[in-house]
């Protein structure tokens, strides 16, 4: 388990929030997600706190601090889109934590594919696909589960 994960006390309770990074630089993609996940996408996780970020240089401060348990990135904005972003940070952070980019088409997965990034969502989002997938790749960071590359 990472040093920022939610944890769960010895009475089953989950103690310490999840931190998952936002990034877009549109307010409504942003008010989009957060919405469809909710605080809480499955009662087996702590809260999400939400880390709003609207530009690179806020992203990269952010997971290179390590204090990232999850990382979902438009892979629309401009003029970088989450995808090259997702790469960098696949390549570039040792402990990087999982990635889901969100995406126009349903036809771009195979640009997430070579992003690196662990999860791809597509637009409109699928609440119930949404909340199942960050609490889906929480888990996993939690677990300790390691990134495979292909």
């Amino acid at each position: 388990m990472t040093a920022s994960a939610g944890s769960t006390g010895s009475t089953g309770s989950v103690t310490q929030p999840l931190r998952v990074l936002l990034f877009s630089q549109r307010v409504a993609v942003r008010d989009a997600v957060r919405t469809a996940v909710g605080r809480r996408p499955a009662r087996d996780l702590a809260r999400i706190d939400w880390i709003e970020c609207e530009t690179i240089e806020a992203v990269l401060g952010h997971v290179d601090a390590g204090s990232v348990d999850l990382v979902v990135l438009d892979g629309e904005s401009q003029p970088t889109g989450g995808m090259g972003i997702a790469r960098q940070l696949k390549y570039e952070i040792r402990d990087c934590p999982p990635i889901c980019v969100l995406l126009a088409r349903q036809a771009d997965r195979w640009l997430a594919h070579w992003s690196l990034a662990d999860a791809a969502l597509s637009f409109p989002l699928d609440a119930l696909e949404a909340a199942a997938t960050v609490a889906r790749l929480l888990r996993e960071r939690q677990r300790g589960v390691p990134v495979v590359r292909g």
